[in-house]
């Protein structure tokens, strides 16, 4: 449960948003301290500035009326605003008080200098434990003199930390409000995006396990993860489908294979048991069984051609070919059959003899394998054609008879393994012509028109140069 990804995803979200909001809060008390303490040290040099004018005004009034010392009342200041008065000097009233408190120079920390201009720092004043914040402002009796003492105002720096206190419980109320509405946030997010990743990993976990029949609804919006949802249901179905031409094609092969072992077994059963001892039934029983192992051999080869080419297993070689010379060769090959058949046979060529970079053995199978197919569906006193022509770039081989031709919902069907309408063959011979053809960057395209023939056309690529 911990490793879904349900789980996970909105643990991450919420963490990142923790750590966000820590280090912003973190950041934010710091400024804050900064300010706080620049504000104070500020406060505190004004107070310095002000009481140093008035005694310094009260001691250039002692010198020249010998007036008394100033009196500060510096108990009742410190208890109304919570800081220290302190002096370092001499005094300008021998034997009076002004109510600030006198403390030696010594007592302040290494390298502050209170005489020379006003200044802050950080000190423990005698008798103290605590650290204080300080401003100092020095006494003249006249600008431009040497200064006689000076005026220290401090505050503990604990009172700083009693102005961050409220902040601090804000930021906390904050940060946990805000913690409470990302993980809502998260939970809410990390529902939308893992729903439909479940539904997938259920998908695959079906198909996994052998079924296809899986329904993967289509997610909302246009995001990554409904285009993810789409292909996943497209895979299925065409998992699907391959499925079951496959179980087609294995049933198909198996009753393919088995009409030819039929029919040899039945015959080699009759010869072994003796019920054929006439010398030309057992003539016509052997040419039966020696015929139907060249059909079982022819089957087997293009079934294996069929699976080696979809499985892009199928080897393809690459040689100049002399497209006049493989036609002509392949026209030779039913010659005998054509005149048995008294079929109007031609070949025809226009223009030079194109050469071609290919594989010449597997562009004469599919040549060999239309001419089948031609001679098949061509009645006795029919025509077949073959015709070889080079145009806009490319090289044509076609083949047309005078069968009864191919409906338009039969255009398709016909290349597809099995499929054959008589016994003569096996309803291999085009689907391999048309997957050689891919697998030599060619296409096999058709006309046809029902009671007039066809025409299959063989298109390769350029003549090489």
């Amino acid at each position: 449960m911990l490793g879904s990804l349900r789980v996970r995803l909105p643990a991450l979200f919420l963490l990142g948003i923790l750590v966000s909001g820590l280090l912003a809060a973190a950041i934010a008390l710091r400024l804050f301290q900064d300010y706080t303490r620049g504000q104070s040290f500020d406060e505190l040099q004004r107070e310095a500035s002000g009481l140093s004018q008035l005694y310094a005004d009260a001691a250039l009034r002692a010198a020249d009326e010998g007036a008394a010392a100033p009196d500060f009342a510096a108990e009742k200041l410190e208890l109304a605003t919570g800081d220290r008065l302190f002096y370092v000097g001499v005094s300008v009233f021998p034997g009076q008080e002004s109510g600030l408190k006198r403390i030696p120079e010594a007592s302040l920390p290494g390298g502050v200098t209170v005489f020379d201009d006003a200044t802050t720092f950080e000190f423990t004043p005698p008798g103290e434990s605590r650290v204080f914040l300080a401003a100092s402002e020095p006494l003249r009796l006249e600008p431009d003199t040497e200064p006689f003492g000076a005026v220290i105002v401090a505050k503990p720096q604990t009172a700083l930390r009693d102005q961050w206190t409220p902040l601090i419980a804000r930021l906390a109320i904050a940060f946990g409000l805000g913690a409470l509405l990302a993980g809502v946030l998260s939970w809410w997010l990390s529902r939308r995006i893992t729903g439909p990743v479940l539904v997938l990993s259920h998908a695959a976990d079906q198909i996994a396990a052998g079924d296809y029949a899986v329904n993967v609804p289509p997610a909302r919006g246009g995001d990554e993860i409904s285009h993810l949802s789409e292909r996943f249901g497209e895979m299925a179905a065409r998992l699907a489908a391959t499925e079951e031409r496959e179980r087609q094609f294995l049933m198909t092969v198996s009753h393919e294979l088995r009409t030819p072992l039929t029919a040899i077994k039945g015959h080699v059963d009759a010869l072994r048991d003796g019920l054929v001892d006439d010398p030309d039934l057992m003539q016509e029983s052997l040419a039966v069984v020696a015929a139907e192992a060249v059909r079982l051999e022819r089957l087997v080869g293009d079934v294996l051609d069929l699976a080696k080419l979809r499985a892009h297993r199928f080897t393809v070689q690459s040689e100049e070919v002399d497209m006049a010379r493989l036609v002509e060769q392949a026209f030779g090959a039913f010659g005998d059959e054509a005149r048995r058949r008294d079929i109007d046979y031609r070949l025809v060529e226009e223009g030079s003899g194109p050469t071609l970079l290919t594989d010449g053995d597997r562009v004469l199978q599919v040549i060999t394998n239309l001419l089948q197919n031609a001679f098949r569906w061509t009645p006795d006193d029919g025509t077949v054609e073959l015709v070889l022509r080079q145009g806009n770039g490319t090289v044509h081989v076609e083949v047309a008879d005078s069968g009864p031709g191919i409906s338009p919902e039969e255009r398709e069907q016909i290349f597809r393994p099995f499929h054959s309408t008589d016994t003569q063959g096996t309803g291999l011979g085009l689907p391999i012509a048309r997957e050689l053809a891919g697998a030599l960057g060619g296409r096999i395209e058709l006309e046809s028109t029902v009671g007039r023939g066809s025409r299959f056309r063989l298109v390769l690529r350029p003549p090489a140069s």
